[in-house]
Protein backbone atom coordinates (compact mmCIF):
# COMPACT_ATOMS: atom_id res chain seq x y z
CA UNK A 1 0.00 0.00 0.00
CA UNK A 2 3.08 2.22 1.01
CA UNK A 3 4.77 1.59 -2.39
CA UNK A 4 1.52 2.33 -4.38
CA UNK A 5 0.72 5.90 -2.80
CA UNK A 6 4.10 6.92 -3.18
CA UNK A 7 4.36 5.78 -7.16
CA UNK A 8 1.23 7.82 -7.28
CA UNK A 9 2.82 10.77 -5.44
CA UNK A 10 5.05 10.35 -8.39
CA UNK A 11 2.89 9.89 -11.35
CA UNK A 12 0.88 13.41 -10.29
CA UNK A 13 3.72 14.95 -9.91
CA UNK A 14 5.43 14.49 -13.26
CA UNK A 15 1.58 15.08 -14.57
CA UNK A 16 2.09 18.55 -12.87
CA UNK A 17 5.53 19.19 -14.71
CA UNK A 18 4.15 18.83 -18.30
CA UNK A 19 1.02 20.65 -17.28
CA UNK A 20 3.29 23.39 -16.69
CA UNK A 21 4.75 22.78 -20.10
CA UNK A 22 1.67 23.19 -21.71
CA UNK A 23 0.67 25.93 -19.93
CA UNK A 24 4.15 27.29 -21.15
CA UNK A 25 3.01 26.44 -24.91
CA UNK A 26 -0.30 28.25 -24.80
CA UNK A 27 0.95 31.29 -23.03
CA UNK A 28 4.50 32.06 -25.24
CA UNK A 29 2.03 30.81 -28.41
CA UNK A 30 -0.35 33.62 -27.88
CA UNK A 31 1.74 36.75 -27.10
CA UNK A 32 1.89 37.07 -30.89
CA UNK A 33 -2.26 38.54 -30.73
CA UNK A 34 -0.77 41.36 -28.90
CA UNK A 35 2.78 41.71 -30.66
CA UNK A 36 1.04 42.14 -34.09
CA UNK A 37 -0.96 45.70 -33.28
CA UNK A 38 1.94 46.66 -30.68
CA UNK A 39 4.86 46.13 -33.06
CA UNK A 40 3.05 47.53 -36.14
CA UNK A 41 2.44 50.90 -34.14
CA UNK A 42 6.30 50.92 -32.61
CA UNK A 43 7.82 49.57 -36.40
CA UNK A 44 5.82 51.19 -38.35
CA UNK A 45 4.27 48.67 -40.46
CA UNK A 46 1.62 48.02 -42.83
CA UNK A 47 -0.58 44.55 -42.36
CA UNK A 48 1.30 42.52 -44.48
CA UNK A 49 4.60 43.27 -42.81
CA UNK A 50 3.02 43.04 -39.34
CA UNK A 51 1.84 39.18 -39.88
CA UNK A 52 5.58 38.57 -40.55
CA UNK A 53 5.46 38.20 -36.51
CA UNK A 54 3.52 34.90 -37.22
CA UNK A 55 5.37 33.86 -39.60
CA UNK A 56 8.45 33.86 -38.25
CA UNK A 57 6.88 32.24 -35.21
CA UNK A 58 5.33 29.59 -37.11
CA UNK A 59 7.84 28.59 -39.98
CA UNK A 60 9.95 27.01 -36.87
CA UNK A 61 8.00 24.91 -36.98
CA UNK A 62 7.68 23.32 -40.57
CA UNK A 63 11.56 23.79 -40.70
CA UNK A 64 12.51 22.02 -37.14
CA UNK A 65 9.68 19.59 -37.13
CA UNK A 66 11.94 16.56 -38.32
CA UNK A 67 15.38 17.95 -37.28
CA UNK A 68 13.53 18.05 -33.68
CA UNK A 69 12.89 14.43 -33.46
CA UNK A 70 16.17 13.45 -35.09
CA UNK A 71 17.72 15.60 -32.05
CA UNK A 72 14.99 13.82 -29.43
CA UNK A 73 16.19 10.18 -30.42
CA UNK A 74 19.48 11.03 -30.10
CA UNK A 75 19.38 13.06 -26.47
CA UNK A 76 16.23 11.95 -25.29
CA UNK A 77 12.82 13.47 -24.21
CA UNK A 78 13.81 14.75 -21.09
CA UNK A 79 16.66 16.63 -22.72
CA UNK A 80 15.15 17.86 -25.65
CA UNK A 81 12.11 19.63 -23.33
CA UNK A 82 14.60 21.51 -21.74
CA UNK A 83 17.12 22.59 -24.70
CA UNK A 84 13.57 23.63 -25.93
CA UNK A 85 12.64 25.75 -22.62
CA UNK A 86 16.05 27.22 -23.23
CA UNK A 87 15.85 28.06 -26.49
CA UNK A 88 11.99 30.16 -25.84
CA UNK A 89 14.15 32.18 -23.18
CA UNK A 90 16.90 33.00 -25.25
CA UNK A 91 13.93 34.38 -27.84
CA UNK A 92 12.68 36.47 -24.76
CA UNK A 93 15.89 37.84 -24.21
CA UNK A 94 16.22 38.57 -27.43
CA UNK A 95 13.63 41.24 -27.52
CA UNK A 96 15.47 43.32 -25.21
CA UNK A 97 18.30 45.01 -28.10
CA UNK A 98 14.70 44.83 -30.43
CA UNK A 99 13.68 47.03 -28.06
CA UNK A 100 15.96 49.62 -27.61
CA UNK A 101 16.67 49.85 -31.79
CA UNK A 102 13.55 49.04 -32.33
CA UNK A 103 15.15 46.87 -35.37
CA UNK A 104 12.12 44.66 -36.68
CA UNK A 105 14.37 42.01 -37.92
CA UNK A 106 15.31 41.28 -34.33
CA UNK A 107 11.85 40.98 -33.20
CA UNK A 108 11.40 38.32 -35.68
CA UNK A 109 14.50 36.46 -34.90
CA UNK A 110 13.34 36.22 -31.55
CA UNK A 111 9.95 34.97 -32.48
CA UNK A 112 11.53 32.08 -34.36
CA UNK A 113 14.12 31.42 -31.97
CA UNK A 114 10.87 30.73 -29.47
CA UNK A 115 8.63 29.00 -31.80
CA UNK A 116 12.07 26.79 -32.46
CA UNK A 117 11.62 25.84 -28.85
CA UNK A 118 8.43 25.44 -28.80
CA UNK A 119 9.06 23.08 -31.71
CA UNK A 120 11.43 21.14 -29.90
CA UNK A 121 8.73 21.32 -26.52
CA UNK A 122 5.70 19.70 -28.02
CA UNK A 123 7.37 17.30 -30.49
CA UNK A 124 8.72 15.58 -27.16
CA UNK A 125 5.57 16.78 -25.05
CA UNK A 126 2.84 15.35 -26.70
CA UNK A 127 3.77 11.34 -27.21
CA UNK A 128 5.59 12.22 -23.52
CA UNK A 129 1.90 12.81 -22.48
CA UNK A 130 0.56 9.66 -24.06
CA UNK A 131 3.65 7.44 -22.69
CA UNK A 132 3.72 8.51 -19.36
CA UNK A 133 0.77 6.52 -18.05
CA UNK A 134 -1.15 3.09 -19.30
CA UNK A 135 -2.90 3.82 -22.63
CA UNK A 136 -6.79 3.64 -21.63
CA UNK A 137 -5.97 6.48 -19.42
CA UNK A 138 -4.12 9.06 -22.10
CA UNK A 139 -7.05 10.60 -23.21
CA UNK A 140 -7.69 11.95 -19.72
CA UNK A 141 -4.08 13.46 -19.59
CA UNK A 142 -4.40 14.94 -22.82
CA UNK A 143 -7.40 16.63 -21.39
CA UNK A 144 -6.09 17.83 -18.87
CA UNK A 145 -2.79 19.27 -20.77
CA UNK A 146 -5.20 20.88 -23.35
CA UNK A 147 -6.98 22.58 -19.92
CA UNK A 148 -3.85 24.36 -19.03
CA UNK A 149 -3.06 24.80 -22.48
CA UNK A 150 -6.19 26.59 -22.78
CA UNK A 151 -6.39 28.97 -19.39
CA UNK A 152 -2.66 30.34 -20.66
CA UNK A 153 -4.00 31.21 -24.09
CA UNK A 154 -6.44 33.06 -22.30
CA UNK A 155 -4.21 34.62 -19.80
CA UNK A 156 -1.38 35.71 -21.99
CA UNK A 157 -3.24 38.60 -24.10
CA UNK A 158 -4.93 40.17 -20.92
CA UNK A 159 -1.54 40.34 -19.20
CA UNK A 160 0.78 41.78 -22.21
CA UNK A 161 -2.02 43.76 -23.62
CA UNK A 162 -2.59 45.41 -20.01
CA UNK A 163 1.43 46.54 -20.32
CA UNK A 164 2.24 47.29 -23.72
CA UNK A 165 -1.64 48.43 -24.84
CA UNK A 166 -2.53 49.82 -21.69
CA UNK A 167 -2.79 53.96 -23.57
CA UNK A 168 -1.97 52.55 -27.34
CA UNK A 169 -4.71 55.08 -28.74
CA UNK A 170 -3.83 57.63 -27.10
CA UNK A 171 -0.35 57.43 -28.15
CA UNK A 172 -1.31 57.13 -31.56
CA UNK A 173 -3.56 60.04 -31.58
CA UNK A 174 -0.82 62.09 -30.02
CA UNK A 175 1.78 61.27 -32.55
CA UNK A 176 -0.73 62.18 -35.05
CA UNK A 177 0.09 65.80 -33.77
CA UNK A 178 3.57 65.32 -33.10
CA UNK A 179 6.82 66.64 -35.63
CA UNK A 180 9.41 63.83 -36.68
CA UNK A 181 11.43 64.30 -33.31
CA UNK A 182 8.92 63.97 -30.99
CA UNK A 183 7.46 60.46 -32.75
CA UNK A 184 10.16 59.05 -32.45
CA UNK A 185 11.08 59.69 -28.93
CA UNK A 186 7.14 58.66 -28.63
CA UNK A 187 7.85 55.50 -30.88
CA UNK A 188 11.06 54.52 -28.48
CA UNK A 189 9.07 55.08 -25.27
CA UNK A 190 6.74 52.58 -26.14
CA UNK A 191 9.25 50.25 -27.71
CA UNK A 192 10.74 50.35 -23.91
CA UNK A 193 7.50 49.19 -22.53
CA UNK A 194 8.33 45.32 -23.77
CA UNK A 195 11.23 45.38 -22.22
CA UNK A 196 9.93 44.45 -18.41
CA UNK A 197 7.64 41.40 -19.39
CA UNK A 198 10.03 39.68 -21.60
CA UNK A 199 12.88 40.37 -19.79
CA UNK A 200 10.60 38.74 -16.68
CA UNK A 201 9.34 36.06 -18.54
CA UNK A 202 12.99 34.99 -19.94
CA UNK A 203 14.24 35.02 -16.32
CA UNK A 204 11.31 32.82 -15.30
CA UNK A 205 11.87 30.06 -18.23
CA UNK A 206 15.88 30.00 -17.83
CA UNK A 207 15.16 29.09 -14.03
CA UNK A 208 11.91 26.46 -15.12
CA UNK A 209 14.53 24.70 -17.64
CA UNK A 210 17.13 24.21 -14.94
CA UNK A 211 14.19 23.34 -12.25
CA UNK A 212 12.95 20.45 -15.04
CA UNK A 213 16.40 18.81 -15.49
CA UNK A 214 16.64 18.23 -11.82
CA UNK A 215 12.90 17.55 -11.91
CA UNK A 216 13.44 14.02 -11.40
CA UNK A 217 10.89 13.32 -14.36
CA UNK A 218 11.55 9.93 -15.97
CA UNK A 219 13.25 9.12 -19.15
CA UNK A 220 11.03 7.20 -21.84
CA UNK A 221 12.88 4.48 -22.65
CA UNK A 222 13.11 3.67 -26.72
CA UNK A 223 11.56 0.00 -25.94
CA UNK A 224 9.17 1.29 -23.82
CA UNK A 225 8.66 3.51 -27.03
CA UNK A 226 8.50 0.85 -29.72
CA UNK A 227 5.73 -1.21 -27.78
CA UNK A 228 3.51 1.52 -28.18
CA UNK A 229 3.46 0.98 -32.40
CA UNK A 230 1.51 -1.40 -34.72
CA UNK A 231 3.32 -3.78 -36.65
CA UNK A 232 3.97 -2.18 -40.25
CA UNK A 233 0.63 -2.43 -42.17
CA UNK A 234 0.95 -5.22 -44.63
CA UNK A 235 2.69 -4.37 -47.77
CA UNK A 236 3.07 -0.72 -47.34
CA UNK A 237 6.53 0.14 -48.26
CA UNK A 238 5.86 3.91 -47.98
CA UNK A 239 4.24 6.95 -46.27
CA UNK A 240 2.68 7.82 -49.99
CA UNK A 241 0.72 5.16 -49.46
CA UNK A 242 -1.53 6.62 -46.93
CA UNK A 243 -3.16 9.02 -48.90
CA UNK A 244 -5.76 9.53 -45.54
CA UNK A 245 -2.49 11.05 -43.44
CA UNK A 246 -1.14 13.10 -46.71
CA UNK A 247 -4.48 15.07 -46.53
CA UNK A 248 -4.77 15.05 -43.49
CA UNK A 249 -1.13 16.83 -43.16
CA UNK A 250 -2.87 19.76 -45.62
CA UNK A 251 -5.96 19.64 -44.17
CA UNK A 252 -3.76 20.44 -40.66
CA UNK A 253 -1.73 23.01 -42.54
CA UNK A 254 -5.10 25.09 -43.42
CA UNK A 255 -6.88 24.38 -39.97
CA UNK A 256 -3.59 25.83 -38.23
CA UNK A 257 -3.74 28.72 -40.20
CA UNK A 258 -7.69 29.70 -40.16
CA UNK A 259 -6.98 29.07 -36.02
CA UNK A 260 -3.73 31.53 -35.76
CA UNK A 261 -6.02 33.55 -37.90
CA UNK A 262 -8.76 33.85 -35.99
CA UNK A 263 -6.79 34.49 -32.58
CA UNK A 264 -4.06 36.84 -34.22
CA UNK A 265 -5.99 39.35 -36.09
CA UNK A 266 -8.98 40.36 -34.09
CA UNK A 267 -7.42 42.56 -32.38
CA UNK A 268 -6.23 44.74 -35.15
CA UNK A 269 -9.85 43.74 -37.30
CA UNK A 270 -11.80 44.99 -33.99
CA UNK A 271 -9.61 48.60 -34.06
CA UNK A 272 -10.35 48.49 -38.06
CA UNK A 273 -14.08 48.48 -36.91
CA UNK A 274 -14.07 51.23 -34.61
CA UNK A 275 -13.39 49.81 -31.28
CA UNK A 276 -10.28 51.10 -29.29
CA UNK A 277 -7.13 49.10 -28.61
CA UNK A 278 -7.84 49.54 -25.17
CA UNK A 279 -10.86 47.08 -25.33
CA UNK A 280 -9.59 45.48 -28.36
CA UNK A 281 -6.66 44.19 -26.47
CA UNK A 282 -9.23 41.52 -24.82
CA UNK A 283 -10.75 39.81 -28.10
CA UNK A 284 -8.12 37.12 -28.71
CA UNK A 285 -8.76 36.22 -24.88
CA UNK A 286 -12.63 35.62 -25.72
CA UNK A 287 -11.33 33.72 -29.32
CA UNK A 288 -9.88 31.36 -27.04
CA UNK A 289 -12.35 31.38 -24.07
CA UNK A 290 -14.07 30.09 -27.11
CA UNK A 291 -11.47 26.88 -27.66
CA UNK A 292 -11.44 26.32 -24.14
CA UNK A 293 -15.04 26.10 -23.77
CA UNK A 294 -15.33 23.41 -27.09
CA UNK A 295 -12.69 21.67 -25.96
CA UNK A 296 -14.33 20.42 -22.14
CA UNK A 297 -17.71 20.00 -24.67
CA UNK A 298 -15.39 17.55 -26.52
CA UNK A 299 -14.31 15.50 -23.41
CA UNK A 300 -17.74 15.04 -22.58
CA UNK A 301 -19.38 14.27 -26.27
CA UNK A 302 -16.12 12.54 -27.53
CA UNK A 303 -16.17 9.63 -28.10
CA UNK A 304 -19.46 8.30 -25.92
CA UNK A 305 -21.81 10.72 -28.23
CA UNK A 306 -19.72 11.97 -30.78
CA UNK A 307 -17.00 10.29 -33.32
CA UNK A 308 -14.34 12.07 -34.10
CA UNK A 309 -15.35 11.90 -37.40
CA UNK A 310 -18.34 13.67 -36.87
CA UNK A 311 -16.99 16.43 -34.30
CA UNK A 312 -14.56 17.25 -37.41
CA UNK A 313 -17.56 17.46 -39.35
CA UNK A 314 -19.83 19.89 -37.28
CA UNK A 315 -16.94 22.20 -36.39
CA UNK A 316 -16.12 22.44 -40.39
CA UNK A 317 -19.79 23.58 -40.48
CA UNK A 318 -19.55 25.93 -37.96
CA UNK A 319 -16.49 27.33 -38.98
CA UNK A 320 -18.45 28.18 -42.37
CA UNK A 321 -21.51 29.49 -40.58
CA UNK A 322 -19.01 31.84 -38.26
CA UNK A 323 -17.36 33.02 -41.31
CA UNK A 324 -20.32 33.96 -43.37
CA UNK A 325 -21.98 35.74 -40.30
CA UNK A 326 -18.67 38.26 -39.77
CA UNK A 327 -18.36 39.08 -43.18
CA UNK A 328 -21.97 40.07 -43.90
CA UNK A 329 -21.97 41.89 -40.46
CA UNK A 330 -19.95 44.75 -38.91
CA UNK A 331 -18.85 46.54 -35.83
CA UNK A 332 -19.27 44.75 -32.76
CA UNK A 333 -21.29 41.54 -33.97
CA UNK A 334 -19.04 41.07 -36.77
CA UNK A 335 -16.00 40.87 -34.12
CA UNK A 336 -17.95 38.42 -31.96
CA UNK A 337 -18.60 35.82 -34.90
CA UNK A 338 -15.03 36.20 -34.88
CA UNK A 339 -14.62 35.19 -31.69
CA UNK A 340 -16.99 32.19 -32.32
CA UNK A 341 -15.06 30.82 -34.82
CA UNK A 342 -12.47 29.61 -31.17
CA UNK A 343 -15.65 27.30 -30.31
CA UNK A 344 -15.57 25.75 -34.18
CA UNK A 345 -11.93 25.47 -34.21
CA UNK A 346 -11.28 24.01 -30.65
CA UNK A 347 -11.62 19.88 -31.94
CA UNK A 348 -10.30 20.40 -35.39
CA UNK A 349 -7.11 19.54 -34.25
CA UNK A 350 -7.58 16.73 -31.38
CA UNK A 351 -9.81 14.93 -34.05
CA UNK A 352 -7.43 15.42 -37.15
CA UNK A 353 -4.41 14.10 -35.40
CA UNK A 354 -6.10 10.42 -34.83
CA UNK A 355 -7.72 10.35 -37.87
CA UNK A 356 -4.70 11.19 -39.93
CA UNK A 357 -2.49 8.62 -37.78
CA UNK A 358 -5.33 6.30 -37.79
CA UNK A 359 -3.53 2.61 -39.18
CA UNK A 360 -0.11 3.87 -40.27
CA UNK A 361 1.72 1.13 -37.99
CA UNK A 362 5.69 1.59 -38.25
CA UNK A 363 4.69 4.87 -40.29
CA UNK A 364 3.38 6.68 -37.19
CA UNK A 365 6.41 8.48 -36.22
CA UNK A 366 7.06 9.71 -39.94
CA UNK A 367 3.36 10.82 -40.05
CA UNK A 368 3.34 12.60 -36.53
CA UNK A 369 6.76 14.58 -37.84
CA UNK A 370 4.72 15.70 -41.15
CA UNK A 371 1.51 17.03 -38.91
CA UNK A 372 4.01 18.87 -36.80
CA UNK A 373 5.39 20.43 -40.21
CA UNK A 374 1.86 21.32 -41.18
CA UNK A 375 1.47 23.41 -37.93
CA UNK A 376 3.34 25.70 -40.25
CA UNK A 377 0.33 26.75 -42.01
CA UNK A 378 -0.01 29.31 -39.11
CA UNK A 379 3.33 31.12 -41.03
CA UNK A 380 1.51 30.94 -44.44
CA UNK A 381 -2.05 31.62 -43.96
CA UNK A 382 -1.72 34.85 -41.54
CA UNK A 383 0.59 36.15 -44.05
CA UNK A 384 -2.45 35.63 -47.08
CA UNK A 385 -4.44 37.68 -44.84
CA UNK A 386 -2.27 40.36 -44.25
CA UNK A 387 -1.64 41.71 -48.19
CA UNK A 388 -5.80 40.67 -48.46
CA UNK A 389 -6.35 43.48 -46.05
CA UNK A 390 -3.48 45.54 -47.55
CA UNK A 391 -5.03 45.16 -51.02
CA UNK A 392 -8.89 44.91 -49.40
CA UNK A 393 -9.93 45.74 -46.24
CA UNK A 394 -9.02 43.31 -42.57
CA UNK A 395 -13.07 42.51 -43.06
CA UNK A 396 -13.04 41.28 -46.85
CA UNK A 397 -9.36 39.55 -46.42
CA UNK A 398 -11.97 37.00 -43.89
CA UNK A 399 -13.57 35.46 -47.55
CA UNK A 400 -10.29 33.31 -47.38
CA UNK A 401 -11.50 31.44 -44.62
CA UNK A 402 -14.04 29.71 -46.29
CA UNK A 403 -12.28 27.66 -48.70
CA UNK A 404 -10.12 26.48 -45.39
CA UNK A 405 -13.10 25.37 -43.49
CA UNK A 406 -14.78 23.66 -47.08
CA UNK A 407 -11.14 21.66 -47.06
CA UNK A 408 -11.83 20.64 -43.26
CA UNK A 409 -15.43 19.51 -43.77
CA UNK A 410 -14.13 17.23 -47.20
CA UNK A 411 -11.73 15.72 -44.34
CA UNK A 412 -14.20 14.86 -42.49
CA UNK A 413 -16.86 13.83 -45.24
CA UNK A 414 -14.32 11.68 -47.95
CA UNK A 415 -10.59 12.17 -46.91
CA UNK A 416 -10.18 10.43 -43.25
CA UNK A 417 -11.90 7.76 -45.23
CA UNK A 418 -9.06 7.19 -47.68
CA UNK A 419 -7.60 4.76 -45.83
CA UNK A 420 -9.90 1.80 -46.52
CA UNK A 421 -9.46 1.98 -50.80
CA UNK A 422 -5.62 1.95 -50.03
CA UNK A 423 -5.72 -0.74 -47.47
CA UNK A 424 -8.57 -2.68 -49.98
CA UNK A 425 -5.86 -2.08 -52.85
CA UNK A 426 -3.07 -3.58 -51.18
CA UNK A 427 -4.69 -6.56 -50.35
CA UNK A 428 -6.17 -6.65 -53.83
CA UNK A 429 -2.57 -6.28 -55.26
CA UNK A 430 -1.33 -9.57 -52.55
CA UNK A 431 -4.02 -11.80 -53.88
CA UNK A 432 -3.28 -10.96 -57.40
CA UNK A 433 0.24 -11.76 -56.39
CA UNK A 434 -0.37 -14.94 -54.97
CA UNK A 435 -2.71 -16.13 -58.16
Amino acid sequence: MGSTSIDERKYSRYLLIIGVLFFVFGFVTWLGSVLIPYLKIVCQLNNLSAYLIAFSFYISYFIFALPSAMLLKKIGFKNGMTIGLMLIAVGMFIFIPAANSRIFILFLAGQFIQGSGLAILQTAANPYVVLLGPNESAARRISIMGVCNGIAGIMAPILLGSIILNDADQQKADMLLMNAHQKLQSLELLAYKIKAPYFTMGIFLFLLSILFYFSGLPEIQKDHLEKKVDAQPDNAKSIFQFPHLLFGVITLFLYVGVEVIAADTIIQYGYSQGISLFTAKFFTSFTLGGMLIGYLLGIIFIPNYLSQDKALLISGLAGIIFSCMALVTSGIVSVIFIAMLGLANALIYPSIWPLALNGLGSFTKIGSSLLIMAIGGGAFLPLLYGRLADWYSPHQAYWMLLPCYLTIIFYALIGCKWKNNIQKQLIENKVGTTL
